[in-house]
C-alpha cells in the first residue's frame, strides 16, 4: 500500500475520521455532535507533533507528516467548522460568503504554511518557536466556546455570534501576525479547557444527539 502507516500518523488518521463524521453530523444530524467531534480532532491534532518526534523518520516520511497533517486541518477546522454553521441556519444566501470564505482561508493559511515548514525544516533541525498568523486547531477551542456562550445566554444569538467567530478567525488565519508556540504545559492548560468546555456542553445545560 502506498502511503506511512506507523505510529507517528495514527492521530492524525484518527483525528481526520472524527472530522468527516463530524461534517456528516453537523450536516443531516446534530451540529453539536459535529461540535464534539471538532474538539476530539483537535485533541488529537495537539499531541500528534509530540508522538512524531519520538521516532526518526526519513526525510519522506517527515514531508509526508506535513502534507498528511495540512490536508486533516482542512477538512478537520476549515471544511468542518462551515459545514455546523450551515446546520445551525447559516444557510441563507448571504450565509454561502461566510461559509465559503471560512475553508478558503484556511485553505490559502495551510498551503502557505505547507511551503515556510518545508523549508524551515531543510535548513533546521530546530523546533518550531512561533507561528505566523492565527493556526486553524484554534477553531477546536474557539467554536465550541461560542456554542457553550450561546447556550447560556440565548441560543437567539448563536447564528450571529457563530458568523461572527467565522469572519474573525478566517481573518485572523491570513493576518501576518507572531503567534507563539505553546509548550508541553500549555497544551496541557488548552487540553483541560477544552474538557471543561465538552463537560459544561455535555452535562451542563443538556445535550442531545
Amino acid at each position: 500500500m502506498i502511503g506511512f502507516y506507523n505510529y507517528t500518523v495514527i492521530l492524525t488518521y484518527i483525528g481526520t475520521a472524527s472530522g468527516i463524521y463530524g461534517i456528516i453530523a453537523a450536516l443531516t444530524r446534530s451540529p453539536r455532535l459535529g461540535i464534539i467531534c471538532l474538539m476530539l480532532s483537535g485533541l488529537c491534532d495537539m499531541f500528534d507533533g509530540t508522538i512524531a518526534r519520538t521516532r526518526q523518520r526519513t526525510d519522506d516520511e517527515k514531508r509526508f507528516g506535513i502534507q498528511v497533517d495540512s490536508l486533516s486541518d482542512l477538512i478537520c477546522f476549515g471544511v468542518l467548522p462551515a459545514c455546523i454553521g450551515y446546520g445551525i441556519g447559516l444557510n441563507k444566501p448571504a450565509h454561502m460568503i461566510i461559509l465559503i470564505s471560512y475553508p478558503l482561508a484556511a485553505l490559502i493559511r495551510l498551503a502557505y504554511f505547507n511551503v515556510v515548514e518545508e523549508t524551515r525544516q531543510s535548513t533546521t533541525s530546530g523546533k518550531r518557536e512561533a507561528y505566523e498568523g492565527l493556526p486553524v486547531t484554534n477553531a477546536a477551542l474557539l467554536f465550541p466556546f461560542v456554542m457553550l456562550l450561546t447556550t447560556y445566554t440565548g441560543l437567539r444569538y448563536l447564528k450571529l455570534a457563530y458568523g461572527a467567530t467565522m469572519v474573525c478567525t478566517a481573518m485572523a488565519f491570513i493576518i501576518n501576525f507572531r503567534v507563539k508556540k505553546l509548550n508541553m504545559k500549555g497544551m496541557i492548560l488548552v487540553a483541560l479547557f477544552g474538557l471543561a468546555e465538552l463537560l459544561l456542553l455535555v452535562y451542563g445545560n443538556g445535550f442531545e444527539f
